[in-house]
């Protein structure tokens, strides 16, 4: 009997560069050491919502916190951030009480669904992870706060041991050549946003992520199926719905393939054939079950 997946949720950042930020997890970790990922993790029973769940655990692992001073005048400091940083990660300050000390408002309208992953269940580990793009504010024509300033740093080693931010086609490349390590939901994720976000960021790039986020594909939750080539041992296929081979129309294409290779991670690629925009596969929303589980 496979486990349940644990929920989970985790936040893409995005910089007025089209960067995204990438965390390094400790390779002791207990689920997917070494990689590199977006800040993320559990829900917490505190978390009012999962959107909550990928601010708090943003700030618990790179120090960027999505929120707004209520009090503009006297704005959160980096010293008060760097402490309650540490209080709410060794969690003797819950987050709520900590943003509600400092008369916070988190961003949570500001966050935009952007695809749900559930490990199959062949992992010990499982997680239904929510997933979120969030744009920080362009630094012209508007006064960012000390949060938003803020350089991402790593945790101490507690969960992660470096925080950046990456171009996306760095991030890729450096993927392809096993420099780092990603899931297939970061590369799934990487590779739309590269195909959407070229150059300096603009409105109408920000917008297409909005009505993308809107559509089937913000709302989609991915069951990857796994499946073995039959001609190569070293060849496996993740199916994604949608695909031919999951119910969908005939030659349509929703796959990663992953090609083992020595020393390093294996290497994948994505086919997707359709337009991810209009033709995007309606799936089962789960949120409200989950909430109901939670």
């Amino acid at each position: 009997m496979p486990r349940p997946p644990r929920p989970s949720a985790s936040l893409i950042i995005v910089n007025h560069k089209n960067e995204v930020l990438l965390v390094q997890r400790n390779p002791s970790a207990k689920s997917w050491g070494n990689y590199h990922v977006f800040p993320g993790g559990v829900h917490d029973e505190q978390d009012a919502s999962f959107q909550i769940t990928a601010i708090r655990e943003t700030f618990e692992e790179a120090g960027i916190l999505v929120a707004a001073d209520r009090d503009l005048d006297s704005p959160l400091n980096n010293e008060a951030l760097d402490h309650g940083r540490k209080a709410v990660h060794s969690k003797q300050l819950s987050f709520k009480e900590f943003t509600e000390q400092h008369g916070l408002t988190l961003s949570v309208d500001a966050l935009l669904p952007f695809t749900q992953w559930v490990t199959p269940p062949i992992t010990a580990r499982r997680f239904h992870a929510h997933f979120f793009v969030y744009f920080l504010p362009h630094e012209e024509g508007m006064q960012l706060s000390v949060k938003e300033q803020r350089l991402p740093t790593p945790d101490g080693g507690l969960e992660v041991i470096s925080a950046a931010f990456w171009s996306l086609t760095r991030a890729l490349k450096a993927f392809d050549i096993g420099e780092i390590s990603l899931m297939p939901p970061q590369f799934y994720i990487l590779q739309t946003l590269a195909q959407l976000l070229e150059g300096e960021r603009t409105d109408e790039q920000e917008m297409r992520i909005k009505m993308l986020s809107e559509s089937n594909f913000g709302k989609m939750v991915i069951r990857p199926e796994a499946r073995r080539s039959s001609e190569d041992k070293t060849v496996s296929i993740m199916l994604y719905e949608g695909d031919e081979l999951r119910g969908g129309p005939q030659d349509r294409r929703h796959r990663t393939t992953s090609y083992s290779r020595p020393d390093v991670n294996p290497k994948l690629t994505l086919e997707r054939n359709f337009d991810i925009f209009t033709e995007s596969p309606a799936t089962e929303d789960s949120e409200a079950k989950l909430k109901s589980a939670l």
